[in-house]
């Protein structure tokens, strides 16, 4: 190791975060710190065909403009998938909340965690165990007296759209928007069932089945009209994806709703709860999509769900974050269909697939002449905690450490996960997760 790195470790040592109350959880979290650029399973990753090493390139980017830093420190928490103990092993993780007892809610805030920002960067929503128990976590958070910031990721608006869709105007624009959730939103609906319609007449008012798989289902002739209203925002073959895609989940819903219990009748009666609890004014989470952001911009940090593109990249430059912030809430409120296939929701969802709307260099200048020089993400899971990647001259954290516990299990992880990035205002990224040995330290001072 050399000097610099050695004094490295000596500075950014004292910041490291404190777990308070780990006791009470049943996760392994790293306790001593590494460089960022040191780490093993390629924590820091170019592009295929640069030539110049890794640490070249990095340094080559850090040195583009001068970083303007979080005046606070700043907790990123990304991909819960409807997990909240994975949610509450973070935010031990973070040192900004303190465990105080084995029960869900024995919380409370750390003198760091009163002055910082928690940021949770989109998809709470997923297959569970538990979406409700999440969300309500995630309002204790904001009732202890933490500044929460919400960001929109591709599950969340999907979740949203699919079910606000039911009792709309018959449209072929969003006839299909239910299904095409497919077997993902059982599970939740399932949970609603659980909890609010076990009364004998629970099912009263309901539809029958047939009325209720008419009012769920996108008609046949959907099948015609969709794709002479699309044309102009999907090419042939995503449309042609699209709808094999949307067949076999017309097939397989009904089958896959009974296999957990579930008739039609009781989807569609879940469906009606949940817009009572989401988007009702007096719901209990409808707080949740009303508070919720496309970006977030701290500094030269700008955070969001997925990552960016160039025509997002000039708008940002052109328009500004507030703009983006102020569409968004607009489209998904009135213009679903467009916000949905339209250039704006690459932000959700991009994997910087050759499918992908793009980012070129074009792009990543107009970012750095926002003073913009990082992008701070999740959606791209890694299994060996958080990762740097330079693409097309930019950073960027990937933050999305597979912590929720439906999909370790199915990627083959041990244990709970947990994870939480850190942006202090001592110019330090610090990267915390229970599938790595070590704090991944990216120390901006040490490349200036």
């Amino acid at each position: 190791m050399t000097t610099k790195n050695k004094n490295s470790i000596e500075r950014h040592t004292r910041y490291l975060p404190e777990y308070k109350g780990r006791k009470w959880l049943d996760v392994e979290l790293p306790t001593n710190s590494q460089p960022w650029l040191l780490g093993r399973q390629r924590s820091v990753v170019k592009e295929r065909g640069q030539r110049s090493s890794t640490a070249g390139l990095l340094r080559e980017v850090v040195k583009r403009g001068k970083w303007q830093w979080p005046k606070r420190k700043l907790y990123f928490f990304s991909d819960l998938h409807a997990d909240a103990d994975a949610l509450i092993a973070s935010l031990v993780a973070s040192g900004g909340v303190k465990k105080t007892g084995s029960k869900q809610h024995a919380l409370k805030l750390t003198s760091h965690g009163k002055d910082a920002i928690f940021v949770i960067g989109g998809d709470c929503f997923d297959k569970g165990p538990s979406n409700l128990k999440l969300l309500r976590s995630i309002q204790q958070l904001k009732q202890l007296g933490a500044k929460v910031v919400l960001l929109a990721g591709n599950h969340d608006l999907r979740i949203k759209l699919g079910i606000a869709s039911v009792g709309m105007d018959p449209d072929p624009r969003h006839d299909h928007f239910f299904i095409r959730m497919g077997s993902k939103v059982i599970p939740m609906l399932r949970e609603i069932v659980d909890e609010y319609l076990q009364e004998k007449d629970a099912l009263k008012g309901v539809p029958p089945t047939r009325t209720c798989r008419r009012i769920l289902y996108p008609p046949k002739r959907w099948f015609k009209e969709f794709p002479k209203m699309a044309s102009w925002v999907m090419p042939d073959k995503r449309m042609a994806r699209e709808l094999k895609r949307l067949k076999e989940k017309i097939d397989d819903f009904e089958s896959d709703c009974e296999a957990v219990g579930l008739s039609l009748r009781h989807v569609y009666a879940a469906v009606m709860k949940w817009q009572q609890l989401f988007i009702k004014p007096k719901g209990e989470f409808s707080w949740f999509f009303k508070q919720m952001q496309l970006v977030y911009r701290q500094g030269s940090f700008l955070f969001v769900h997925a990552g960016i593109d160039d025509r997002m990249a000039k708008l940002i430059e052109r328009k500004g974050i507030k703009y983006i912030n102020m569409e968004f809430r607009d489209s998904v409120e009135d213009e679903i269909f467009e916000f949905y296939y339209g250039p704006m929701a690459n932000l959700i969802r991009t994997k910087y697939r050759d499918v992908d709307m793009p980012l070129t260099r074009k792009g990543s200048d107009l970012m750095h002449d926002a003073g913009i020089h990082t992008i701070v993400h999740g959606h791209a899971n890694r299994h060996y905690g958080q990762r740097i990647m330079l693409r097309k001259g930019m950073i960027h954290f990937e933050c999305d450490a597979t912590i929720d516990r439906y999909t370790r299990i199915k990627e083959g992880l041990k244990g709970k996960g947990a994870a939480v990035t850190i942006f202090h205002p001592k110019q330090l990224v610090m990267g915390i997760s229970t599938d790595y040995p070590h704090i991944k330290v990216f120390d901006y001072k040490s490349f200036t």
